[in-house]
């Protein structure tokens, strides 16, 4: 039996036109973070990373993280799922909505959030009857990290929503499923590799955010300080301690891309 054609037609060699460019973007991506691995300071590298504030603010960091995990799937999966099979008037708009925060300076995030949920905010007025006090907290700093990283989440889902036919929900629906029992036992479990995947970039965003916490939440040590803010600390009075803390947040991100394998991009080869 003969083997099936390559679709791709025959293996050619690459055209120098596009092989310089693409060599040379991989350099521009590269120096930076092998400027990072070339200047960090290995042997006071467990020094720097084990100093009281480093671990007070990578404390705070996984806390403010994790929360603004969990905020975003409770409020970013129902988002996800009506975007991806409801038909509503608007659609369009709300997609952008929730795009917006991935392509808004991260300044501008944070006085966005100021001018919606800070004291003199839309609804700051709510907030203080109900005794919340969002700027220069730790849930400040949770709704800011939430407020940048919760589309990837919703975009991820959203596109494997997209990508799974909607005959196995109508067919548990026929079967007497309820539209929970339906999430819980059919859609979830077939969007679950993408969910993870969203979820994992989600909390790699949140780790990393920074210019909306200083600009909503402040800077305060214990507080609202996370690692992000540390660094920019350390890079006025200790530039070496800056870079060992810079390799940490490097190293996490590098961990979560290469656990995802490209699956945020629907392939994991």
């Amino acid at each position: 039996m003969s083997r099936p054609a390559d679709r791709r037609g025959p293996r050619a060699r690459p055209p120098v036109a596009f092989v310089l460019p693409a060599a040379l973007a991989l350099v521009f991506l590269a120096v930076p973070l092998a400027g990072v691995l070339a200047h960090t300071p290995w042997p006071d590298l467990v020094g720097h990373l084990s100093s009281p504030a480093v671990a007070r603010a990578l404390g705070l960091s996984l806390l403010v993280s994790g929360w603004a995990l969990l905020l975003s799937f409770v409020l970013g999966v129902p988002l996800a799922w009506l975007l991806a099979r409801v038909h509503f008037p608007g659609k369009a708009l709300v997609r952008s909505l929730v795009l917006l925060p991935m392509v808004l300076p991260p300044t501008v995030a944070g006085v966005a959030l100021l001018r919606g949920f800070g004291r003199n905010g839309l609804l700051g007025g709510v907030l203080e009857v109900l005794g919340a006090t969002l700027p220069f907290s730790t849930a400040g700093a949770v709704v800011a990290a939430a407020f940048v990283a919760m589309p990837f989440l919703v975009i991820s889902l959203e596109g494997a929503l997209n990508g799974l036919p909607p005959r196995y929900e109508e067919a548990a629906a026929t079967m007497g499923a309820t539209l929970p029992q339906t999430l819980r036992y059919v859609t979830l479990p077939m969007v679950m590799p993408s969910l993870a995947s969203g979820a994992a970039l989600c909390w790699a965003r949140a780790l990393g955010e920074f210019g909306a916490t200083i600009t909503f939440a402040g800077n305060l040590p214990g507080v609202t300080q996370t690692l992000p803010l540390q660094v920019y600390l350390l890079l006025q009075r200790d530039p070496a301690a800056a870079t060992s803390v810079s390799l940490l947040l490097l190293a996490v991100a590098a961990a979560v891309l290469i656990a995802l394998r490209g699956r945020w991009l629907g392939h994991s080869r």
